[in-house]
């Protein structure tokens, strides 16, 4: 299930708070954040583990990315903003989850917001705030918890003939944005066979928890949409307002993206439709299988309408009823009453009641 908080806590103990202020607004996930810095060029690649204080900029004709893991650390994340230059509201932003995805543009980085959903380890849908800082020369990410899908990235950069060791800063900027959006056609499909599978339960029985995997399948489409749905509009404004940091060939690549982004709405949209269909498909068999009880019930109360007449009409205690005291009343009553009993079944049948 897809942990999602609103966030909205957090957001009111900023209340009244000076633009800029750098407040954490979410919960502590991390004991501790970790910085992990990979310094490159075409020949050369440096991988490590980064203390806050040793943070350095690229030297000319090297790029940098840091990755950062933990946002709790509001003095690390102003650390980080003063040596790299970005504004404060960028560092607001930064320890500020929970927002919509989203595109800024300043006079000499792009700052853009994303959510990160992806399977983990465990096969649970991970779901975090993902901020990512383009400059001249480096890339700075920040993301909430341990665990990304950036591990495909990683071994590209240890080839020293990839295009990303051999290319710019900005074309690392597209490779993290474009294996996070493939990302989610993995929980889609994870969905999708969810959906399936609920399917064959609605058709063969009548369990009570597939209401309940239907509403939490629901709500973790809800929260797909709102993460999914605006990444669009962010490449889009990419591609069409991004100062001259996003080179022309970057901005190619940046379409490709932005065609997964629709192909990945596009199969949010049929699966909320499907959760909706299943939805309404299982109250439908469920009114089946009432409407078959009910037949039933009304079957065999019609049948002991007649003998209940019967019983009550001979276990009145009146003297004269000729028939109590005939030597055969007491067989032939029940020769009636099965007779009927038959009769009627026999006549259901043929009308294809039951």
């Amino acid at each position: 299930m897809i942990q999602h908080n609103s966030g909205m806590t957090g957001k009111s103990q900023k209340q009244g708070m000076a633009p800029g202020t750098v407040m954490y607004t979410g919960e502590r996930k991390l004991e501790q954040v970790s910085l992990y810095q990979y310094r490159y060029q075409a020949e050369s690649l440096q991988e490590q583990t980064l203390e806050p204080d040793h943070i350095a900029l690229p030297a000319p004709g090297e790029k940098l990315w840091i990755n950062i893991e933990g946002l709790h650390d509001t003095t690390l994340i102003e650390h980080l903003g003063d040596a790299f230059n970005l504004h404060p509201l960028t560092q607001e932003d930064i320890a500020s989850i929970h927002q919509r995805p989203k595109l800024e543009l300043y006079d000499s980085y792009i700052y853009v917001v994303l959510r990160m959903i992806y399977i983990d380890k465990t096969g649970s849908i991970a779901n975090e705030q993902l901020s990512l800082v383009l400059g001249e020369n480096f890339v700075l990410s920040f993301q909430e918890i341990h665990g990304d899908v950036f591990d495909p990235i990683r071994k590209r950069l240890q080839n020293s003939q990839s295009r990303l060791r051999n290319l710019g800063s900005d074309f690392l900027f597209y490779a993290l944005i474009d294996v996070l959006v493939d990302a989610y056609f993995g929980v889609l499909e994870n969905i999708g066979d969810q959906l399936e599978d609920l399917e064959e339960e609605i058709i063969e029985a009548n369990s009570k928890q597939i209401m309940t995997q239907l509403r939490t399948l629901r709500h973790e489409l809800l929260v797909l949409r709102k993460g999914i749905w605006p990444v669009r509009d962010v490449i889009n404004a990419m591609m069409r307002d991004a100062p001259g940091l996003l080179s022309k060939d970057v901005q190619l690549y940046l379409r490709d993206v932005h065609d997964h982004g629709v192909q990945a709405t596009d199969g949010l949209e049929s699966l909320r439709e499907l959760q909706a269909s299943l939805h309404d498909f299982y109250l439908s068999q469920l009114s089946y299988r009432m409407n078959e009880v009910m037949k039933v019930l009304t079957i065999i109360s019609t049948i002991f309408i007649p003998l209940s007449f019967l019983v009550g009409v001979y276990g009145m205690n009146f003297d004269h009823m000729p028939e109590l005291h005939w030597l055969f009343s007491y067989p032939g009553l029940w020769f009636i009453m099965i007779s009927i009993a038959i009769g009627m079944l026999i006549y259901f049948w043929r009308k294809d009641w039951f």
